[in-house]
Formats: C-alpha cells, sequence, structure tokens
C-alpha cells in the first residue's frame, strides 16, 4: 500500500543525505522532494507546503553519522506530512452521532461524489459500522437518475436489515431525501444515510442539484467519496464539491489497490476536511478509520 510514493521518497532520501545538509544542499534536497511529490499526484501546493515545512525542522539541526543525516530528514518528513494531514476540525462519526443521539434529532450524513467511485457500497459500509455500534439506520434513495441505483441500495440494505425510502426515477432527489429525514424523525431513528447521483464536478447544473439536496434536507455532515486511485482528478473533484456544498470529511476508496497516496494528502490540505475512513477491499467491514500516524509512517517508514 503506498509503495510508489514510499519508494521514491526513499530515493529522494537517500539522494538528499549523501551530501552535508547546508543550506545550498538542502535546498537542492528539498527540489527533489517536491519534484517525487508532485510526479506521485500530491498537488503542487501540498508539495510546496510539505517542502517548506520540512526544510524549516531541519535547517538549524546539526548532525553528524550518515544514518543520523537520514533519520533527521525522514524525521522532518514525517512531521511535515501530519502537520499537512491535522484537520483544523477532526471528525469522529461515531462520536457525532452519539452526542446527536442524545438531543433527540437523527444524524444525517450526505454522501456526494462522481461516478464510479463506490459511493452506494461506502454507504453501505458505513451503514454496517453504525449498525455494529448500536444505532438505528434508514437510506435515503436519492439517486434518481442512474438506472439500477435504487435496486443496489436496496439490495445493501436487505442484507444490512436497514430500510430504503425511495421514489420513482426521475423524482425530486430533494423530495426524497426530504421524506426519509422526516421517517427518521417520526421513527425515532439514529442516522439518516442520503445516497446521491454522482456528477462530474464539471456538470454545474447537477451540482446545483446536490446543493439543493443539502438545503432541503439540511444534513448534519457532507461527505465526500473520492477514489484513491483518482490521483489529482481526486483533488479537482473535492475541490469543486467542497466550493458547492463545503464538505465535512472525505472517505476514500480502493485504498487497498495500492495508490500513490497523493490523493489523501491533497484532499486533507486543500479543502481543510478531513480523511475520516479509507475503504480497503469489498466486504461491509472494509472500512477502516483513516489514522495520519498510520498514512505518514506508511509513506516514510519507522
Amino acid at each position: 500500500m503506498f509503495e510508489k510514493l514510499r519508494g521514491a521518497l526513499d530515493t529522494a532520501i537517500t539522494k538528499a543525505t549523501t551530501k552535508e545538509l547546508n543550506e545550498k544542499n538542502l535546498a537542492d534536497a528539498v527540489w527533489q522532494l517536491q519534484l517525487v511529490l508532485i510526479q506521485n499526484d500530491v498537488a503542487v501546493e501540498v508539495a510546496e507546503r510539505i517542502c517548506d515545512l520540512t526544510k524549516q525542522k531541519i535547517l538549524g539541526k546539526r548532525t553528524g553519522r550518515f544514518e543520523n543525516v537520514v533519520r533527521l530528514f525522514k524525521s522532518a518528513i514525517y512531521e511535515s506530512i501530519l502537520d499537512v494531514l491535522a484537520p483544523e476540525h477532526p471528525l469522529d462519526v461515531i462520536q457525532y452521532v452519539e452526542k446527536k443521539r442524545e438531543s433527540g434529532e437523527p444524524t444525517v450524513i450526505m454522501f456526494v461524489g462522481v461516478n464510479g467511485t463506490g459511493k452506494t457500497t461506502t454507504l453501505a459500509k458505513m451503514a454496517y459500522l453504525l449498525k455494529k455500534n448500536g444505532f438505528s439506520v434508514v437510506a435515503a434513495a436519492a439517486d434518481t437518475y442512474r438506472a439500477g441505483s435504487i435496486e443496489q441500495l436496496e439490495q445493501h440494505a436487505s442484507r444490512l436489515g436497514i430500510r430504503v425510502i425511495k421514489q420513482s426515477y426521475g423524482a425530486d432527489a430533494a423530495a426524497v431525501a426530504y421524506d426519509t429525514v422526516a421517517h427518521a424523525r417520526a421513527k425515532r431513528t439514529d442516522v439518516v444515510l442520503i445516497d446521491t447521483a454522482g456528477r462530474m464536478q464539471s456538470n454545474k447544473n447537477l451540482l446545483a442539484e446536490m446543493a439543493k439536496i443539502a438545503r432541503v434536507a439540511e444534513p448534519d455532515l457532507k461527505i465526500f467519496v473520492g477514489d484513491a486511485l483518482a490521483g489529482n482528478d481526486a483533488l479537482s473533484q473535492a475541490k469543486e464539491f467542497h466550493d458547492a456544498i463545503s464538505i465535512d470529511g472525505a472517505i476514500l476508496t480502493k485504498v487497498d489497490a495500492d495508490p500513490s497516496g497523493g490523493a489523501a494528502l491533497s484532499i486533507a490540505f486543500v479543502t481543510g476536511s478531513p480523511i475520516v475512513y479509507v475503504g480497503v477491499g469489498q466486504e461491509y467491514d472494509d472500512l477502516q478509520p483513516f489514522d495520519p500516524e498510520w498514512f505518514a509512517r506508511r509513506l516514510v517508514g519507522d
């Protein structure tokens, strides 16, 4: 997992630490590091930020033996990656739902993203996780465009033992979301999960409809589901969705397929929203909380 970026970072670190780390040599080393990051799907502004932080952490420090130089450089990169990944507002979905339940109101979570990222499957994984933690769940079939989307959600719901609120294809997606929230309030259901139509970030009409769903359903959390293999495409998608509805967090799918890792760094930095979970397989329990320290260790090594 993330072997490509980790290997490239190892190469950059080796090149950087063969010379004394004075300011000139450090500038050359940091430039090599920036190139490696950009070549592995890290957005330019994110790569620049990591490199600036790395340089700041190294300058003024003294070290002797070669292995100490390597350790110093790795440690500086590791800490810089953590700084970039650290969200301004951390999000623990389970804790959030627990606190909202105490108020007697359902937590409404809206899932957004482009076609093909695994949004509906991710919603099902979240339903499984919530039920596992003792919460009741209802799903809104607010993707009324893609053929088979309602049936796909119903299949997941049947396996998980949760109810789906739906209308016919072509119906007003915002109305479906609204009805589901009303149902949850009437039945005192803990969580509403809203499945929305996949849409390209360049389609302003579909983005406007997504914003309408958000206005009508008033979700507590808006979660962007992105494909970790999409690289910089995932970043541009996240930026557009964030501008449209202000996402609260992101879930990266297909992390088990060994992506470069750049998407996670870029999305977290550019949107200021945390990566909440990562999808690591097709089973319902293959949704893991995202741990920035785990991520940084995978990239930099011990």
